[in-house]
């Protein structure tokens, strides 16, 4: 492949590239959505290896493809571990992207930072089209990366909340996550952190349900995006259950509600809306509804995002480019 270059981009080279953009993020989310709608985008079920004992130590590998603008066929690869070891993190994540056109190779992306923007900016979807009035106190359960993210798009997307509480089960990092913002608050128990919340943000790496049933309530929505803190009795008692979408990767996944499909206690036909609903207005919620979100976490749009930012990275001369 004579004169063929690829461009690596580290994450201080995504962030200095855009990958820190929250409206640009959207945007990448709405423009794959309206793509796999046209039939121009495309995902394969992803490739999953344990790599320890533990159910949460896996490594995925996840494909995708999108053309228009994107014109990019890309693999996201990721490691999680259930803990961090040593001063590596608990999980990471490399993104390969190749131009679809002609399957040029484009570049490698470090995309922890991308996965979680993807992840917080389908939260942020997901708040605007499944409540019936803007939300005013929203609390994050967990206190790491994914956590974070979202606390950082509620500032940018949601500057006029009253309140966003924070729990963990280790209260220091939860105080620590807030220190110095205003209107946000750690607190040390749980049933606190639920009492008056209009979202809740699950964020956490549990492998057994935080909520339960006594969790759901009028007007209240729960958001998924972590590991499997919901129980099947919360879901069941729900008005609205939506997800970004529902796919093959449902009969593996160990997301609450495809654990409860499995369980023979979900069937697919009652999800209310899917991510393309709600990003297209299709979905009108009604006031006193309680409704549950799963984030799957597509890997349409790790694609989207990677090839958004070493696009522009090109044009800014950002990353440092490798001969092939």
């Amino acid at each position: 492949m004579r004169g063929a270059q690829l461009r690596y981009l580290g994450r201080q080279d995504v962030l200095r590239a855009g990958g820190g953009d929250w409206e640009k993020a959207l945007a990448d989310i709405r423009a794959a959505l309206l793509l796999l709608g046209e039939g121009r985008a495309q995902m394969v079920a992803e490739s999953v290896m344990p790599v320890g004992a533990d159910p949460r130590e896996k490594a995925y590998g996840l494909p995708a493809s999108l053309s228009g603008t994107y014109d990019a066929a890309g693999l996201k690869w990721t490691v999680h571990r259930a803990a961090a070891l040593g001063d590596q993190p608990g999980s990471s994540s490399l993104t390969i992207v190749n131009r679809l056109s002609d399957g040029r190779p484009i570049g490698i992306v470090e995309s922890g930072h991308l996965t979680r923007m993807r992840t917080a900016a389908v939260s942020a979807l997901a708040m605007r089209g499944l409540l019936a009035a803007a939300p005013t106190r929203v609390t994050i359960l967990g206190a790491g990366d994914q956590a974070k993210a979202h606390f950082a798009m509620l500032s940018a997307l949601f500057p006029d909340l009253a309140s966003v509480t924070v729990w963990n089960r280790t209260g220091e990092a939860a105080r620590a996550m807030v220190a110095g913002a205003a209107k946000a608050r750690a607190v040390d128990g749980l049933a606190d952190a639920l009492d008056d919340a209009d979202v809740v943000l699950c964020c956490t790496s549990s492998p057994t349900p935080l909520l339960g049933p006594e969790a759901v309530r009028p007007d209240r929505l729960i958001i998924q995006a972590g590991f499997h803190e919901v129980g099947f009795e919360a879901i069941a008692a729900s008005d609205v259950v939506a997800v970004d979408l529902w796919g093959d990767f449902a009969e593996k996944s160990a997301k609450s509600l495809f654990q409860m499909y499995r369980a023979g206690r979900f069937d697919p036909r009652d999800v209310a809306v899917d991510l393309a609903g709600l990003a297209a207005g299709a979905f009108v919620p009604r006031p006193g509804t309680s409704s549950y979100f799963s984030s799957f976490g597509l890997n349409l749009f790790d694609i989207a995002l990677a090839a958004r930012v070493l696009r522009d990275a090109e044009v800014a001369g950002i990353g440092t480019v490798l001969p092939l």
